[in-house]
């Protein structure tokens, strides 16, 4: 038997007033998740644990059955393995976002969506000025910071704080005045720098310093093919995935035009999916794009995301036969701009049957597996009880 999951990142969403009183999955034309869903059977995920932020490293990690309550260290290193950087046991690394900020206020997380090509210039020049820690550049805004001989610290992710002041923000903890040394220079050298005046001249977002987050220790997981009994795969544009799929010796597969934003190339993350299948038992697909768009308070870009995200599940029905599954990792309502703790729609084709019509928030709720607690996945997807 094959099984595959696509999930897409944020999908789900809150009713909306302008789409009256519907949500973007609702309203969003999406044959192929409905399909699932009509043929197969839904219900309701708890993908973050009581005491842990609702961020995609916690919600992934539980949706593929890896407890964060011992498993979990911090995003940072699990970017850091996907990135190839080899993390000494003492070291603490940290994601390390391309900002802007303005009037001492986050404008924008992700720096007007910094192409990987600027950020590394910046990061180039910014390299040298730092004594006591290292950065290597990653895709776009989403980069990487390295303390040897770190403590941790306290931080916030910058895309909860769009348009708030980030004085009651900043890191604190034992790596706070380093990781404030590393800002500070940032903002230095990234002031002025071509870089940022070409981009200002183009009517685009600069990139005025670095955010650093989420840091933590390298994990450990246990092997997937041990874990389940199973071979499987990744396919994702996002470090912070594919350093999940590493660390647990899944195979990461790399799709050409597959960018983690709107633009992806989701008729390319299809086909290699299926033509992985022939080899792998499993394959998780993710897909950034719907919380990118709720990221933005991108209405539009969020529900074309979606219908995007379902006619690549179309392509992945013609010629899939095995169980299928379908799930966001947690909300990104367009209307907060940031992830919250609800419970996600997932539906199951393969396994049960109920009378679920469509794939939508409100459709699972009447659906025959109820509410579960995320680590029960894999085993509904795997026919386990």
């Amino acid at each position: 038997m094959k099984y595959i999951v696509i999930l897409g990142d944020g999908m789900a969403d809150e009713p909306l007033q302008e789409l009256g009183g519907k949500t973007p999955l609702e309203y969003a034309r999406t044959p192929a998740m409905d399909r699932i869903a009509r043929e197969g059977a839904s219900g309701l995920l708890n993908t973050i644990p009581d005491g842990f932020e609702a961020g995609s490293d916690i919600a992934n990690l539980s949706i593929l059955g890896y407890a964060p309550e011992t498993c979990y260290t911090g995003r940072g290193p699990l970017e850091a393995l996907s990135m190839g950087i080899d993390l000494g046991e003492r070291d603490v690394a940290y994601r390390a976002n391309l900002v802007t900020i303005r009037d001492e206020v986050m404008e924008d997380f992700n720096a007007g969506h910094i192409s990987s090509a600027e950020g590394a210039a910046l990061l180039h020049d910014l390299s040298p000025r730092l004594s006591r820690a290292k950065v290597f550049a990653g895709i776009s805004y989403r980069n990487l910071l390295v303390v040897p001989g770190g403590e941790g610290a306290v931080t916030v992710p910058p895309h909860d704080i769009v348009g708030q002041e980030i004085a009651p923000y900043l890191p604190g903890g034992g790596d706070a005045t380093l990781l404030g040394e590393v800002m500070a220079e940032s903002r230095r050298v990234f002031s002025g720098h071509p870089v940022n005046r070409a981009r200002i001249e183009g009517g685009k977002l600069p990139a005025t310093q670095v955010w650093p987050w989420s840091g933590g220790k390298k994990p450990a997981l246990t092997p997937f093919r041990e874990k389940y009994g199973r071979s499987g795969g990744m396919i994702s544009a996002v470090d912070l995935l594919n350093g999940i799929a590493l660390a647990a010796k899944m195979e990461v597969i790399s799709v050409p035009g597959a960018t983690g934003y709107l633009d992806t190339d989701y008729q390319a993350k299809a086909r290699y999916a299926l033509a992985a299948l022939k080899r792998l038992d499993f394959m998780y697909v993710h897909v950034e794009a719907p919380d990118e768009a709720g990221h933005m308070g991108g209405l539009q870009e969020k529900i074309e995301a979606i219908e995007h995200v379902d006619e690549m599940i179309g392509t992945i029905l013609e010629e899939f036969y095995g169980v299928i599954a379908v799930l966001p990792d947690h909300p990104t309502p367009v209307r907060v701009r940031t992830h919250t703790r609800d419970p996600v729609p997932f539906a199951i084709r393969g396994r049960e049957k109920d009378r679920t019509l469509r794939f939508s928030e409100k459709e699972a709720e009447k659906g025959s597996y109820g509410t579960r607690d995320a680590g029960e996945f894999l085993s509904l997807v795997f026919g386990a009880k």
